[in-house]
């Protein structure tokens, strides 16, 4: 029987998407999870609205900086050691925020919780380059991408219901929030040292022809693009736009995640519990099937730019609208902008990855999650400052809406550059 390039990369897919998309969850549940506990946990340990947004933003001051020299640590010790070790570090540090019962302790673990996952999203991105074809990495990188909205639409009614375990064992609910959660990823550590390959050369899911063929089209890929070396491709203009794109893409992305379970609270004129959890949950079924579709259509196309800047300026003037719709229209613009700042996100990383290949690929991608983890650090700044300025909710959603929109027209610039 003939071996096939589709064929192998769907049985591709198969072995390492499932496995990607779990630990995503799991990484982006123990990274916004404190969103859920917010109110109680301000209450219990007495962090003010200030330190709570310093403390939600200091975990990507340490993650950008990072980023980049943990991908080269990711090629020289291997996949399957580095995002292991990366693994357990992040599940042990997630288990510690139920301890952080002070302001120095919960700032404290928020910047070692940074510092432990600093290494896993590139990483990610990176391994997505070297499995699979370039035609092919929008769809693929799609379905990745669909643990961030499974991780708060699965996630936010799991956070809501451990939270109503306040008073098990004379424990708070937020307590067993962070535990919990924080032990599934320890877990899923300890079994990627056993099921995660390195790289196609040692797949143990593919036969020697079957890895033949990969590894000769992604070694054809990499022979057309332009080799340089990390200073060069650090100074090239165009991995610096892509750069300030992708960070006006995350100050959307947790201006809206960091805030959206006490805003649909508002919205519902209640305290943020199961019921609000549930109704949470909503935006983040909509961004998953968005996130699953948009890419897809993209590979179809081969249309990247274009696809990009729309979904992103619809995501940022959806987020505005929902500060002045009414309670069904406010809840449909969440909706909305869920769906555009996650779907755009896997069509962008299809860019930087074509351009560039190695070392210089490794570092570029770094580099680039370094510029949106500093706009994510500055997103809830942005937005609690906003509001404090002009004393109201809306000013915050203009503000990080505002800057989305400014992305989606860098986008539509890159053609400028190319």
């Amino acid at each position: 029987m003939s071996v096939t390039l589709p064929s192998v990369v769907n049985k591709t897919k198969w072995r390492l998407i499932p496995f990607m998309l779990m630990l995503y969850i799991l990484a982006f549940l123990d990274r916004s999870n404190i969103g859920f506990a917010k109110e109680t946990y301000q209450l219990d340990i007495g962090l003010s609205n200030e330190a709570y947004a310093l403390g939600a933003g200091l975990f990507f001051v340490v993650y950008a900086f990072l980023g980049a020299p943990a991908n080269l640590c990711l090629r020289k010790f291997g996949a399957k050691r580095w995002i292991g070790v990366t693994t357990l570090a992040w599940g042990t540090l997630s288990m510690a925020m139920g301890y952080a019962d002070s302001e120095a302790k919960f700032l404290t673990v928020r910047v070692l919780l940074g510092i432990a996952e600093a290494g896993f999203f590139p990483g990610m991105i990176y391994l997505t380059s070297q499995w699979f074809p370039q035609a092919n990495r929008a769809s693929v990188m799609g379905l990745f991408y669909m643990g961030a909205p499974l991780a708060m639409a699965f996630g936010s009614p799991l956070s809501g219901a451990l939270l109503e375990l306040h008073g098990m064992l004379g424990h708070p609910g937020w307590y067993w929030m962070f535990i919990i959660e924080g032990a599934l990823a320890f877990a899923a550590g300890i079994w990627t040292f056993f099921y995660l390959d390195d790289a196609p050369i040692s797949a143990r899911f593919l036969s020697p022809a079957e890895k033949e063929l990969l590894i000769n089209q992604l070694n054809t890929e990499e022979s057309k693009k332009v080799s340089s070396s990390i200073i060069e491709a650090l100074k090239n203009p165009k991995i610096w736009h892509l750069a300030i794109i992708y960070g006006t893409i995350q100050c959307g992305v947790y201006g809206l995640i960091f805030f959206l379970p006490s805003q649909v609270a508002s919205i519902m004129g209640s305290s943020v519990n199961f019921m609000t959890s549930v109704v949470t949950a909503i935006p983040w079924l909509c961004a998953l099937l968005g996130t699953y579709f948009i890419p897809r259509y993209s590979d179809r196309t081969q249309e990247r730019r274009k696809i990009a800047a729309a979904t992103l300026l619809v995501g940022g003037i959806a987020i505005m609208l929902s500060s002045v719709a009414g309670p069904y229209g406010a809840i449909i613009a969440l909706c909305l902008s869920a769906t555009a700042f996650f779907a755009c996100q896997p069509i962008f990383w299809a860019i930087p990855t074509s351009i560039l290949s190695g070392s210089a690929l490794a570092v570029s991608i770094g580099f680039i999650n370094m510029f949106g983890a500093l706009f994510s650090f500055a997103a809830p700044i942005i937005r609690v400052h906003a509001e404090n300025m002009f004393n109201s909710p809306v000013a915050g959603l203009v503000a990080i809406g505002s800057v989305a929109s400014v992305g989606a027209l860098a986008i539509m610039a890159l053609r400028k550059q190319s």
